[in-house]
């Protein structure tokens, strides 16, 4: 039996969204679903699912939504820098059981909105997320945002 929470997470469960777009209105199919859909554009990867299936599809998604069923389940990040390193831009929402401390690594590697199982401390959450002011590595937040590593900073590069 399918339950109520397997067609993904409602834009009103979205607790932080670093997007100007409008949020996908819709539930995500599963991974195969997507697949098999000419017309699927909000996908929810499960732990296990491979993201490198969804690459021939990136300009349709809107919305991949990425399970963390445990905080201690980390596939979900290379899930997360795979479709963004591959040029995925459209949202990239954690769900699940997404902790305080996790969220400026999840932001590091994509991720632009949240949808926690249970709702965070929003001054903790704003602490979390600006943890990391300056960075040494590329990553995915530094393709999206703009975000200037430290080498950059110092050859004058970036902001």
């Amino acid at each position: 039996m399918v339950e109520a929470g397997d067609f993904g997470t409602s834009p009103d469960d979205v607790q932080f969204r670093f997007r100007d777009d409008e949020p996908v209105d819709h539930g995500t199919v599963t991974v195969d679903s997507a697949l098999e859909q000419t017309n699927a554009n909000a996908v929810r990867i499960e732990p296990g699912d491979d993201a490198r299936l969804l690459l021939p599809f990136l300009d349709r998604l809107a919305l991949v939504e990425i399970n963390f069923p445990a905080f201690t389940d980390g596939r979900g990040y290379s899930a997360a820098r795979i479709l963004r390193e591959a040029g995925y831009a459209g949202e990239l929402r954690a769900v699940g059981d997404v902790l305080i401390d996790q969220l400026s690594h999840m932001r590091r590697c994509g991720f632009d909105s949240f949808a926690p199982d249970k709702r965070l401390d929003e001054e903790d959450a704003k602490r979390a997320f600006a943890t990391w002011e300056k960075v040494y590595q590329h990553a995915a937040d530094t393709a999206l945002t703009g975000r200037a590593t430290i080498a950059q900073r110092r050859h004058g590069e970036g902001a």
